[in-house]
């Protein structure tokens, strides 16, 4: 699935400018009628490590709401967490009717760094994936709306990143010793991507694949595919989709040229 992405893909500066504003607008009257239909939203990013996810966070939730989002880092789990069903504490994150929920790493680390790192156990790996479809489709059924995205990039672009990174006194704290080790276990942690892609895609809870090497491209493609998931649940729940914004003359200058427009990746 990952080897059908192309890498390459690019937006300019100009394109990227002009469509950032009119798709932050559109997500925020979204994110508005989700609020008004007790429809709640459930984002998962997922991807490489220096991908890019927290900045395509940053520009996602710039316009939001902020009283009607709630972001989560997640890290691994904490004693008393463990001591209870592994998605407990995923469940107590989730957001209320007409909220959003972000986060910023997810249950898919239990299938991903858990397996890969031997931190879980592996004989429960098909026990696991069962319980994350269950999850999801019981969240599905239930007026959640929920958007996954896997940030892909290749080894060597994350080793030039994580490179650029260590270069830099201001950010090179955010390479660490575990980060190489999973770059040497790039080819392990792939296989297990493809594993999970294909063992949790459902149409309740599709997989988005982005393009992440230019990061323009990365940020529209993922603000067009939040904006399509809430505007077919709205539908999908007899909610009223707010009408489209007109076209300004700079939004139809810049709507031509190469750039995702409304193509969307899937794991099909």
């Amino acid at each position: 699935m990952l080897e059908a992405l192309d890498l390459a893909a690019k937006l300019s500066k100009a394109r990227y400018t002009a469509q950032k504003s009119r798709l932050q607008r559109r997500l925020h009257r979204l994110q508005r009628a989700c609020w008004e239909g007790k429809l709640a939203t459930v984002v998962l990013f997922e991807g490489w490590d220096a991908a890019g996810k927290g900045t395509a966070i940053a520009k996602l939730t710039q316009r939001l709401e902020p009283r009607g989002y709630s972001l989560h880092a997640t890290r691994r789990p904490r004693t008393s967490e463990s001591h209870m069903p592994w998605l407990w504490r995923f469940w107590c994150k989730l957001p209320n009717w007409g909220e959003i929920g972000i986060f910023d790493r997810s249950w898919y680390g239990r299938v991903l760094v858990e397996r890969v790192e031997g931190l879980a156990d592996k004989r429960r790996l098909e026990q696991d994936y069962d319980d994350i479809v269950c999850f999801e489709r019981t969240l599905a059924d239930d007026r959640y709306l929920i958007v996954k995205f896997f940030l892909h990039i290749s080894k060597d672009e994350q080793e030039q990143r994580f490179r650029k990174l260590e270069e830099d006194q201001s950010s090179s704290w955010r390479v660490e010793p575990e980060d190489w080790e999973r770059h040497a276990k790039y080819d392990e942690y792939h296989a297990a991507i493809e594993q999970m892609l294909a063992q949790t895609e459902g149409e309740w809870a599709p997989w988005t694949l982005v393009e992440a090497t230019d990061r323009r491209w990365a940020r529209i493609k993922i603000f067009e595919t939040m904006i399509r998931a809430m505007e077919e649940g709205l539908v999908r729940f007899g909610c009223e989709v707010p009408a489209e914004e007109p076209e300004t003359e700079t939004d139809d200058a810049d709507a031509t040229g190469a750039g995702p427009g409304s193509t969307t990746t899937r794991a099909d």
